[in-house]
């Protein structure tokens, strides 16, 4: 039986007719990037408070996962894995770029 509407359950993968976030198919693998680290801050839709998005990191969540663990470490605040891409407690994004240039990543700024 497929599911025709349900307010519960938001969007459908169409491979396996999950929710997005439950998706079953897609799970494993990162979206494609153009080789470019993007660092940017945001503040809408937070409270005020300022985050630091990093995103275009090519590898699996263990990658991640480690980057972001380093990245906290050094600057010491917190930060999650989220849709991959790394969000940052705090305003670091010159930090951010600098450190992931140090790293070895092709990294820039972007946004306001």
């Amino acid at each position: 039986m497929a599911l025709v509407y349900s307010t519960q359950s938001g969007r459908l993968c169409e491979g396996c007719e999950q929710p997005i976030d439950e998706c079953c198919c897609k799970q494993g693998q990162a979206p494609e990037g153009d080789g470019i680290v993007r660092v940017q801050r945001e503040k809408k839709g937070r409270g005020g408070k300022t985050v630091t998005i990093i995103s275009g990191l090519e590898g699996d969540k263990k990658v991640l996962s480690d980057l972001c663990k380093k990245l906290k470490k050094r600057f010491g605040s917190g930060g999650a894995v989220k849709n991959w891409t790394i969000e940052l407690q705090g305003d670091l994004a010159e930090q951010s770029v600098k450190y992931l240039q140090d790293l070895g990543f092709k990294a820039k700024q972007s946004g306001g």
